[in-house]
């Protein structure tokens, strides 16, 4: 069997594929053979739910492997067989992963094979899920999703499109070449290995007493999506955030502050680096005098006086020093009006090598919401990306880190 472009990451990589109940089920026989054009060796569980899209037949035929059904096979489980299956493999793979599976799992429940592997595995796993849209944008499901990722569980996908169902949104299964390149990545060379980076994310909250703070709309979905490919890239990468809800990205050390001055303080305690990329949202300004006491609100008596005070600049600290300062030290401008010639500008004033400028006007919902719309401002002409997802953002910033330190 010929291995396209050359030699893959997958080759002679063991991959235990499950596959769960849905319509993307059909899939499964392209991506077996897609894998096995890249000399990955293949091996199936089918759930019972699957078994009504395709057939252990099918799937054996590919893999040249045979499938796996029913947790109590005796003459497996004589042998343990599941611990086996569990740990045989490199990766651990379910595509498609359905809602209910995505439950189990993020639940500890093991009623079935599937189930049993998941939770029994010391390997990695990835899923890549499919459902319909309603069910993936459902509380639950994506509760159940962040909790998996807390565990270090890779995700690929799902994409927008058309449903079975008729519907259309997020929660078609990623495409096999997607869920190829995806575990190629993984398992790939690591070009950031040896570097150690440092990565600012999510608002700051600047007390105004014990009870108010000033802060802004910083979800902190791009910086921790940064923090999360660096690390895949095989950076050491310490993550400064202020607070916010999104998961601690897998094998990223992550520092949690409330202040810019804490933010400082911690960015500088986690030098050296050879990269920074300040990501925050740091707030402009603080109270300069912090209320011991709740403010009252008196009758008559009008707001109270609140008097500022600058915070420091972490950007320009960061880039201005003169020891330990950053290989690279990369910076966002979120704008709402101008945002090129005003990133342009805070470039200049910061004295950092690159910066990422991004239209955070309301219209955009880049703020909080999952896509962003950059323009790498370098020495180089300004380069606009497409509008991507932040995930994507964060992957081809890496990319082109990888490439400036000559890594690629």
């Amino acid at each position: 069997m010929t291995v396209p472009n050359g030699a893959s990451p997958l080759a002679g990589r063991r991959v235990l594929l499950i596959v769960g109940g849905g319509i993307a089920a059909v899939k499964a026989p392209d991506l077996i053979r897609r894998l096995r054009e890249r000399r990955a060796a293949v091996r199936c569980v089918l759930t019972a739910a699957g078994h009504e899209f395709t057939t252990p037949l099918a799937l054996s035929s590919l893999s040249e492997d045979r499938v796996f059904t029913d947790l109590f096979d005796l003459t497996d489980e004589s042998e343990m067989g599941h611990i086996q299956l569990s740990r045989q493999a490199d990766i651990v793979l379910v595509a498609p992963a359905t809602a209910n599976l995505m439950g189990r799992m993020a639940a500890g429940m093991a009623p079935d094979l599937a189930a049993t592997l998941l939770l029994a595995t010391d390997k990695p796993v990835m899923l890549a899920p499919a459902m319909n849209v309603r069910m993936w944008l459902h509380p639950a499901t994506q509760r159940n999703l962040t909790i998996l990722k807390q565990d270090g569980v890779l995700v690929v996908g799902p994409n927008d499109g058309a449903m079975a169902c008729g519907e259309f949104g997020p929660g078609r299964m990623a495409e096999p070449l997607e869920i190829v390149a995806a575990l190629e990545a993984h398992f790939g060379p690591r070009p950031l290995q040896g570097l150690r980076a440092l990565v600012t994310s999510g608002p700051t909250h600047e007390p105004i007493d014990p009870v108010r703070y000033i802060a802004n709309r910083s979800s902190g979905k791009q910086g921790h999506a940064i923090a999360a490919a660096l690390a895949r890239a095989g950076a050491e990468t310490v993550l400064v955030s202020g607070p916010t809800s999104q998961p601690d990205p897998a094998g990223v050390e992550v520092r949690r502050i409330e202040t810019a001055r804490q933010m400082l303080d911690a960015c500088e305690a986690a030098l050296p680096a050879d990269i920074a990329v300040c990501a925050a949202a740091v707030a402009d300004w603080r109270v300069a005098t912090e209320a011991g006491e709740k403010l009252k609100k008196e009758k008559g008596g009008g707001p109270p006086s609140l008097a500022f005070a600058e915070n420091p600049d972490i950007l320009a600290t960061l880039s201005g020093r003169r020891e330990a300062r950053p290989g690279l030290v990369i910076g966002f401008a979120a704008e709402t009006e101008k945002v090129i010639e005003h990133a342009v500008a805070k470039r200049e004033r910061k004295g950092c090598d690159w910066i990422l400028a991004n239209d955070v006007s309301p219209a955009t919902g880049t703020f909080g919401g999952d896509n962003n719309s950059v323009t790498l401002i370098s020495d180089a002409a300004p380069d606009t990306w497409p509008p991507l997802s932040k995930q994507q953002v964060a992957d081809r910033l890496v990319q082109r880190i990888a490439e400036h330190l000559g890594r690629a």
